[in-house]
Parts: structure tokens; sequence; C-alpha cells
């Protein structure tokens, strides 16, 4: 067995940490101090110039075919790379991508929807969750009737990343309610021109997402993406992609907060001796650094059964509910030892804090992790015999 990562990968991890250190890190109080006023963390601006930046030194489409002129990474590449984008809470990605189910767009879809969000002059967003259907994608219940040539469509949609900033939406609606989730919905291409409408949903993070509703919104047949009654297939797809990439930024954030903690512990002195020789902070140290590394193998395994083209659902399951979960007892440790300043605002622990507490919800929760990993090994989908 081999745990090195490649030359390549070795420099690609390289490169997109020191333009992190150089670039990003240094905008984190101007972010902070944006965000605490109700604005943006960047703006679109600034999200920018910075992309093209990176594109500068290569970083561009990182993980877009190289047929749409994309760098076209492995999943391990990626995974590398998400880690040391997740080491600053700046809302930063690499500019020249796109939702990958878009890449299931016809000719005419690719040069008015794909080939723009690529190219940055577009930007989409994923509309599968609603009120009543969120974990149970299968329960949606936004319907699109056929009128003609087009489609119209009417429901509700929440928790949509992006959903405010969008000019157009990847809609799925149910189509046929006799033929079940499965074969009864289809995926629909929706300009925001073409009548819906989106809310900010306030939230506790910095993550503000968007509740989407649809009035008779008509939609041209041709806009319709994929085949019909596939719609369920597509957002599966979108779903578990990356799942791995979740874990992958609670890697690079999680030792980012355990290196402020260290370095706290060391210089806090309470009664004679810094905090760093206290056994009960030498454990919260110990216990975060084994579960960072867990968690790193565990995302690095099911992004390189990816790359070897095998199954990595139930080992992405596993990495994402672990590592969820690492994060969340590594910034709740790192928060304790800092004491009442780790509480406060004037440190940008609080902010980790509450978004961190997200990664155990979107993209499936922890309870549906669990009940995939469960149902596959009762089922006798996979074996604990796992290599």
């Amino acid at each position: 067995m081999d745990f090195n990562l490649s030359p390549e990968e070795r420099m690609i991890r390289d490169t997109v940490r020191e333009f992190v250190q150089k670039e990003i890190m240094p905008l984190e109080s101007l972010v902070l101090a944006n965000e605490r006023q109700g604005l943006p963390g960047l703006a679109d601006a600034q999200l920018r110039g910075l992309q093209d930046k990176a594109r500068a030194i290569g970083f561009w489409g990182i993980n877009t075919p190289e047929k749409y002129g994309g760098a076209n990474l492995g999943s391990l590449a990626m995974a590398v790379t998400y880690e040391e984008l997740g080491r600053t809470f700046v809302p930063f990605q690499f500019g020249g991508t796109a939702d990958n189910i878009l890449y299931h767009c016809n000719p005419e879809q690719e040069k008015r929807y794909l080939i723009p969000t690529i190219e940055g002059q577009r930007r989409s967003c994923f509309a599968l969750t609603e009120p009543g259907a969120g974990s149970d994608a299968g329960n949606i219940r936004t319907t699109a009737v056929k009128d003609g040539h087009e489609w119209v469509i009417n429901g509700e949609k929440i928790f949509i990343t992006n959903g405010n900033e969008a000019d157009f939406a990847m809609v799925f609606a149910v189509t046929d309610k006799s033929r079940g989730p499965h074969e009864g919905i289809s995926c629909f291409l929706v300009d925001r021109e073409m009548g819906w409408r989106s809310t900010r949903v306030p939230t506790m993070g910095d993550w503000d997402p968007g509740a989407l509703v649809f009035e008779n919104v008509r939609v041209p047949e041709e806009n319709m993406l994929g085949e019909e009654g596939r719609g369920f297939q597509l957002a599966m797809r979108w779903i578990g992609a990356a799942r791995w990439a979740i874990p992958a930024r609670a890697i690079g954030s999680a030792e980012r907060l355990l290196n402020m903690a260290i370095e706290h512990s060391r210089n806090r002195v309470t009664f004679g001796e810094p905090l760093a020789n206290r056994q009960a902070i030498q454990w919260m140290i110990a216990d975060s650094a084994v579960e960072i590394e867990a968690t790193r193998w565990m995302t690095y395994r099911a992004a390189w059964l990816a790359d070897q083209g095998l199954d990595n659902r139930h080992q992405s399951s596993m990495a994402k509910l672990y590592g969820a979960n690492m994060a969340n007892r590594v910034v709740d440790r790192v928060l304790q030892i800092h004491g009442g300043m780790g509480y406060t605002k004037d440190l940008p622990i609080e902010r980790w804090y509450r978004e961190m507490r997200l990664f155990r919800i979107f993209d499936g929760t922890d309870e549906i992790q669990r009940f995939i990993i469960a149902r596959n090994l009762i089922k006798g989908h996979v074996q604990l015999l796992g290599i």
C-alpha cells in the first residue's frame, strides 16, 4: 500500500496552499467585518479578482472536462485542493466550473447554460429540497404539467444555495406522479426571467440560502435537462458526486483550528503554568489530532476509489458522517481551550463553530448517512472486509 501523494498531487497541494496563505487568508478580517454588517463576505468583483489570479497560475476549471477548457483533476487531487481551501473561512472557490449534471445538456443547452456558467457569465442553483422533502428527495411536491410545447411549474423550494444570486435554476419537479420518484421526476433549466422568485432564509451561520417560489412558471419543452422521468437519477448524481468534499474541507479547517489551540495552550498561563501542561488540554489536542488523521484517510480512500472507477458511495457516506462530526468536535474543543475569548467575536472561532454545524446537515444529514451505511451492510451490498 502506498500512502504517498503523486508528484502532481503534491504540486497541486503546495500551490493551492501557497495561494491560500498569500492571497486568501489576508482577507479574513475583511470577510468577518463584512459578514457582521450583514454584507457578503466577498463582493463579486473581489471574488472574480481572486479567481483571475488563480487562473494566471493554472487553477481554472479544476474539475471541468478538458473539452471545455478545464484541468479535469482527479478526485484525490480535488480532495487535496478542498482540504487546502478549508484552511480559511473566506468564501472562495476556483472559477471555470459548473454543476456536474449540466454536462448532460444537449448542444443547444450547452451554448445557453453550460458554457456561460463555466466562463462565469451565468450562475446556477440546484433546486431540489422543499419544505416537506429534504433528505426524502423522492417526496417532492413541485409539479410540472405539459401544456402544448411548454411545461407549467408550480411549487416551492427551500435551503437552495445560490438561490438568491442565480439567474437560472436546475429545478426538479414531478412530471408523472403515477410512476413514482425514480421515473416520475424530471429536471428543468429555468431562467429567473421566466417568473420564479426567491427570498433569503436567515440562518445561524453566514450561509443564507434561498426560498424559491414557482407559480405557473412556463418553461419551454426544450429546457428539460436530460430525459423525461430521469430527474431523480440526475439529482442523486449531483448529491453524491463529491460527498467526500465536505470531510476534505473539514480536515483543513480542523487542522487550522487545532494549530490555533496548540499555540494558545503554549502561551496562555494559568496558576503559574502554560495550559499545554494540563492533561485535560493535552487530551483534547491528542483526540483532535487522531480524529483529523482518521478523517483524512477515510476521505482519501473514498476519493481514490472514484479515481479507480470503483463504487465509492459507501466509503463517501462514512467519510462524510465521520468528518462532519469530527469538525464539530474539534471546533468545540478549540473554543473550550480558548475559554471566554473563544466565545467572543474578536476571534474567528465562533464563526467556524457556526459554519461547521452545517456540515452535519447539508448533502445528507448524519441520520441519512447512518441509514445508508447500515442498509448497505444489512442488505449485503458491502462487507466489513472492505479491502
